[in-house]
């Protein structure tokens, strides 16, 4: 299956670079282009079929790519990989609540960035190296946590997943702490997500951390 991709940046020169490193791989394509957060927005709700994947700068004239990411993730499949020459904690929050997939910096080599594209096609999700533990910092730094109800709707093996989850486990090492089979732990990732209205695992992440679920000195 070829990854639809759509490019949306405010400089030309960057859009074409990334257009040369996408159409090179035989399972990827550039169907779609935009220069700023709003025409892309209407660009891509309106294209039939949907990209699959929508690389997004951060700061574009108009509607900055935070905006255009949440406008996009509410009324398209699309999944949204922010892409910034700025390695800023605000931006990498913004984006997962936003609704974003991924977050990568410009200045990722190509393999990176084509590695990312393939795993947010996936349903999985990317943060940039650098920015992953300034994050795990910043939600540290968080208030304490209150009663919260997003968790009450799962299972004491959903929550034991989603814990191992934010623990940084994969699929396959969750496998082998909990004695289950692979589809099975896809199933219940799959449930985490659901009831939780996440798009992927960041995002679920997040929110664990943000209930108190887990704790990032613990």
């Amino acid at each position: 299956m070829t990854i639809r991709v759509a490019l949306v940046d405010d400089q030309q020169l960057i859009r074409a670079g990334f257009r040369m490193v996408v159409d090179s791989q035989p399972d990827m394509e550039v169907v779609a282009e935009a220069g700023d957060g709003a025409t892309a927005v209407s660009t891509l709700v309106a294209l039939d079929p949907p990209a699959d994947v929508v690389l997004m700068d951060v700061r574009m004239p108009g509607m900055d790519g935070i905006a255009a990411c949440e406008a996009l993730t509410a009324s398209s499949p699309a999944r949204v990989v922010i892409l910034t020459t700025f390695d800023l904690d605000e931006y990498v929050l913004a984006a997962i609540r936003a609704g974003a997939s991924g977050f990568l910096l410009k200045d990722a080599p190509p393999e990176d960035l084509l590695s990312s594209i393939r795993t947010v096609h996936a349903g999985d999700a990317v943060i940039a190296p650098s920015s992953t533990r300034r994050l795990l910092d910043r939600v540290a730094a968080l208030p304490e946590p209150t009663d919260d109800s997003r968790l009450d709707g799962l299972t004491d093996r959903e929550r034991e997943v989603l814990t191992l989850m934010a623990r940084g486990l994969s699929n396959q090492e969750i496998c082998a702490e909990l004695y289950l089979a692979e589809p099975t732990v896809k199933t219940h990732v799959g449930r985490v997500l659901a009831k939780l209205g996440a798009r992927d695992r960041v995002q679920a992440v997040v929110i664990a951390y943000e209930t108190g679920l887990v704790s990032p000195h613990a």
